[in-house]
């Protein structure tokens, strides 16, 4: 099988860490797998993936319209040289074009039921190319059991058409941290010996940051010693985030400390009095198992997936300024449930794991070649 990893970007978010990671356990349980990735990633996925077959493609994949028109010319093209038999594309769209079986990764159904949450163009464009997988695909991955359920609803999909495989976690980079490593992330952050909230993930609509700035404020504004609030991630693409923070009484401390590398993040959340993520709605919610690995009291929601990533081994709150407030005072104000809920988090992230997702996408790999098989006769 081929997996298409020209879509994943440079900074590795969910969709990045998914890819690297699945590739990863794949090759290490032996499959046959070829790798297509843009240039730069060449040496990164031939590190992961030693035994595999590392495929450079045209340095024209590097902005997503130049990628899209390689997906639908030049890559069936290489499929059939290649002799492929199964193309895995794990970020919604496919060549429409390739004769071999199809696997497509899609990972919410946000732009369905909560478009309001993404700009116009992209809702549209990951709306049309999720119908589009769903028709057109051999078979269609989901990470969870409320991606398929919403799925199936707004789209009419047989659930037969669609594997609920969720994610694993990396236990090499997020585990609870060592005292040095707690040590530089503080200091990648520039927080001396503050405590601090934690959030990790990008900065856009359906992270509800905003209210997590607002409730933050909420909860710790009469406090002698306030924690501060550090926000990790790239930008999002309205200003709510910087209306909440402009807002901020001025002896709170709020950090936008950005994207932070990879080595920082076990120590980033580990280190941290909580992590706090809570989302208007997840496919999965990769940051809060990640937390949950690195030892860390994760405060979240019950949208969608989340629950079934969290368990009993995580807080909830609802989604309003008001409703993060009086859980995260909650939980500042008890450490002992907060250690209580880290031992728990830690136990729970055990149950997932990389190796059990890549077995379960062998066995969908082979699954949409036979039905591409049934199909085509």
């Amino acid at each position: 099988m081929l997996i298409d990893a020209t879509a994943v970007p440079a900074d590795r978010g969910g969709v990045g860490r998914y890819v690297d990671s699945l590739v990863a356990a794949l090759d290490e349980a032996g499959s046959n797998l070829t790798v297509v990735c843009q240039p730069r990633d060449a040496e990164l996925y031939a590190g992961l993936a030693p035994r595999s077959r590392i495929v450079s493609a045209a340095e024209s994949t590097a902005t997503r319209t130049a990628r899209l028109t390689w997906e639908q010319t030049t890559l069936p093209r290489l499929v059939r040289r290649l002799g492929v038999d199964v193309v895995h594309s794990p970020h919604y769209t496919m060549p429409l074009g390739s004769r071999a079986a199809s696997v497509v990764t899609l990972h919410d159904a946000t732009f369905f039921t909560d478009a309001v949450l993404h700009s116009s163009v992209k809702a549209r464009f990951f709306r049309a190319w999720t119908v589009a997988a769903l028709r057109r695909a051999s078979l269609c991955v989901v990470p969870s059991a409320a991606t398929a359920e919403e799925l199936t609803r707004v789209t009419r999909t047989r659930t037969a058409e669609v594997e609920i495989i969720q994610h694993g976690v990396d236990t090499d980079r997020f585990h609870p941290p060592a005292p040095e490593e707690t040590q530089a992330a503080r200091d990648a952050v520039g927080l001396g010996d503050t405590p601090y909230v934690a959030f990790l993930g990008a900065l856009e609509p359906r992270k509800n940051v905003p209210a997590l700035i607002r409730g933050f404020a909420l909860a710790v504004a009469d406090r002698p010693d306030p924690p501060a609030l550090v926000l990790a991630g790239q930008p999002g693409w309205d200003r709510q985030v910087e209306n909440a923070l402009d807002a901020v009484p001025h002896r709170l401390r709020v950090i936008r400390a950005g994207y932070l590398p990879f080595g920082t993040l076990a120590g980033f959340l580990g280190g941290a009095e909580l992590v706090a993520y809570p989302s208007l709605g997840e496919g999965f919610g990769l940051p809060v198992l990640e937390a949950m690995a690195s030892g860390a009291c994760v405060l979240t929601t019950r949208r969608l997936a989340l629950p079934e990533v969290g368990g009993d081994a995580v807080a909830y709150c609802g989604v309003g300024a008001g409703d993060v407030a009086a859980a995260l005072g909650d939980l500042l104000d008890d450490p002992t449930r907060r250690a209580t809920l880290a031992e728990a988090a830690q136990r729970r992230a055990k149950e997932f794991s990389w190796e059990t997702s890549a077995e379960g996408h062998q066995l969908a790999y082979d699954k949409a070649w036979h039905l591409h098989r049934t199909r085509e006769s």
